[in-house]
């Protein structure tokens, strides 16, 4: 008996030690889950229909050779200087048409998927290449930015403002070397469409790009290096060229690694004015036009490089493939009035 209660007392001793430990404390807090923006929405949708912003056809830049050799080919210009401009000059078989009748020349007054190409140009290539960006993104695949504008087509048709006389250095030795950080992330710019779909979201903000209008987008090199502070610099380009010279407190976003990626463009101040820039001005309207459409305050650097470094970029135009623009651009081209 004395043993039979030795063993039910191990017994008992036995399941109290083997008493599971009280659990764990959790963490009942749940992760809180932003909803979408609009700005999030439109930028899946962008994304959903091809990424044009971060392909390979992205510029989509034509050389005034190319339009020259395929005119009589299936190709379609728009011309959007002004009237008094085209009827000094233009290409013929051009049609006239401003910035703001775009959306509508596309959808009542041409078929646009009848040609080959439609080339958009300019006075120097700024406004076609902001506009070619906004209608590539609206799904036309087969509109380019002629490179150069008019002015490079032929020399009368620019007039008393030539490509020559918009090339300049007087800040060349204003550039820094230094490479700059970009802010921290933060939220993306308030659009108020009060549309819930990605694709509303995107129509509506066409609508309104095109109703703005194309005043105040581009900025001269002097309005830059006067208040540089007041901007938020952007430097698209490669590397080692941002590593040459830049504008004081420029950042350099990566081409082809920077528009529609959501955290890249978080570290984009929603609440200042940005400035963009590349060599030349056509690269950097194709990025002001995709800000803009994203509630940025974005804007693009007349003639980019060109127009405040030109002495060091013919210095290095071979080494580094500088776009610098030289007077054997411009061509004898037949235009009509």
């Amino acid at each position: 008996m004395k043993i039979l209660n030795l063993f039910l007392l191990a017994v008992v001793f036995s399941l109290a030690s083997c008493k599971p430990s009280a659990e764990p404390k959790t963490d009942t807090k749940v992760a809180e889950i932003k909803p979408k923006t609009e700005v999030d929405l439109l930028l899946d949708y962008l994304a959903e229909t091809g990424d044009y912003v971060n392909s390979r056809k992205f510029p989509s830049m034509i050389k005034p050779e190319t339009v020259f050799e395929g005119l009589d080919s299936s190709m379609y210009i728009i011309d959007l200087r002004s009237p008094e401009q085209f009827k000094k000059g233009h290409i013929k078989g051009a049609a006239n048409v401003q910035f703001s009748d775009i959306p509508s020349w596309f959808e009542n007054q041409i078929k646009p998927y009848e040609y080959d190409k439609i080339v958009l140009v300019c006075d120097h290539g700024q406004k076609s290449s902001y506009t070619t960006q906004l209608l590539r993104l609206m799904g036309y695949g087969n509109v380019y930015s002629m490179r150069w504008g008019m002015a490079a087509w032929n020399k009368d048709c620019a007039g008393d403002r030539p490509w020559s006389a918009l090339t300049g250095s007087e800040y060349s030795s204003k550039l820094e070397t230094k490479e700059n950080p970009a802010a921290a992330e933060g939220d993306f710019p308030v659009l108020n469409t009060g549309k819930t779909t990605g694709e509303e979201i995107f129509k509506e903000r066409i609508k309104e790009i095109f109703a703005k209008g194309f005043s105040g987008i581009m900025l001269s090199a002097e309005d830059v290096f006067a208040h540089p502070d007041s901007f938020y610099v952007i430097n698209y380009d490669r590397k080692d060229k941002y590593d040459f010279g830049h504008v004081p407190g420029a950042i350099r976003y990566k081409p082809g690694g920077t528009l529609g990626i959501a955290s890249e463009m978080r570290t984009i101040p929603a609440d200042k004015d940005v400035l963009v820039y590349c060599a030349t001005g056509h690269n950097s309207a194709f990025v002001a036009a995709f800000l803009n459409l994203c509630g940025y305050k974005a804007h693009s650097m007349k003639y980019g490089c060109n127009s405040f470094m030109h002495d060091k970029m013919m210095e290095e135009k071979t080494r580094l493939s500088w776009e610098a623009f030289t007077e054997d651009m411009v061509m004898g081209y037949p235009y009509v009035k």
